[in-house]
């Protein structure tokens, strides 16, 4: 008898979790926009075979955090303002009904949990790299609250794609206060069972993020270029 697949996730390939190292990078600004990612350095430093990282870049390469050029190898994608508000303007409509959804099927353990979240948020204003984990658990756990695992499939894919401009959204302590304040009335919707106000104030909260991302692009830019990031020795 066969298992549902769903029952049963499907272990990661090998270029599959590379792919998603070499991603975090990215987000994280280890790698600049621009960079090439040399093919032979990142098989030495993960002991794999050449073959193995091209199809890890490849995969990238779909979830456009890397291109592929003839003859120049794999680059970093560069920052994009058109990229920027396209992405945005998704995730808000993914990000609103799934807190919607959220706040039809809320239930007392449910808001023990998001207040939870909220407090790591919280407790981590101070800290670029901790708020932005933070949020990111609590956009997962409004996602498995709202039960549609099409809209959980769509708001990860975006997740990485847009990870870089989520941090330029969240760079200074001032925006990370304005986004826990949002964060605070999101929960308080959901845990209401107040679906239509949910979705109100997280679409408010990720078009406020597209705002404030796109600003610290233009300020970045006009200062010559996006900084760049210095790129670790992997060999």
């Amino acid at each position: 008898m066969f298992t549902s697949p769903s029952a049963r996730p499907l272990p990661q390939t090998l270029p599959l979790q590379i792919s998603d190292q070499i991603a975090g990078s990215i987000v994280a600004g280890s790698y600049a926009s621009g960079s090439r990612l040399r093919e032979v350095e990142l098989a030495l430093f993960f002991n794999v075979s050449r073959a193995t990282i091209r199809e890890a870049l490849r995969l990238l390469e779909q979830r456009g955090l890397v291109r592929i050029l003839p003859q120049r190898g794999a680059h970093v994608t560069q920052l994009s303002a058109k990229e920027l508000d396209e992405l945005f303007e998704v995730r808000a409509s993914l990000l609103a009904t799934g807190s919607r959804l959220a706040a039809d099927r809320c239930t007392d353990e449910h808001a023990k949990m998001l207040r939870a979240q909220l407090e790591k948020l919280r407790e981590s204003v101070g800290d670029l790299d901790a708020y932005t984990r933070a949020s990111n658990g609590m956009v997962d756990t409004l996602v498995r609250m709202s039960g549609n695992e099409v809209l959980a499939s769509y708001i990860n894919d975006f997740a990485q794609r847009i990870g870089r401009y989520v941090r330029l959204s969240l760079a200074s302590e001032a925006r990370r206060k304005r986004s826990l304040a949002t964060w605070a009335r999101v929960v308080q919707a959901v845990v209401h069972g107040d679906g239509e106000a949910a979705a109100l104030h997280h679409r408010t909260l990720a078009l406020n993020n597209r705002s404030a991302a796109l600003e610290e692009l233009r300020n970045q830019l006009a200062g010559g270029a996006v900084p760049a990031v210095p790129i670790p020795r992997v060999s």
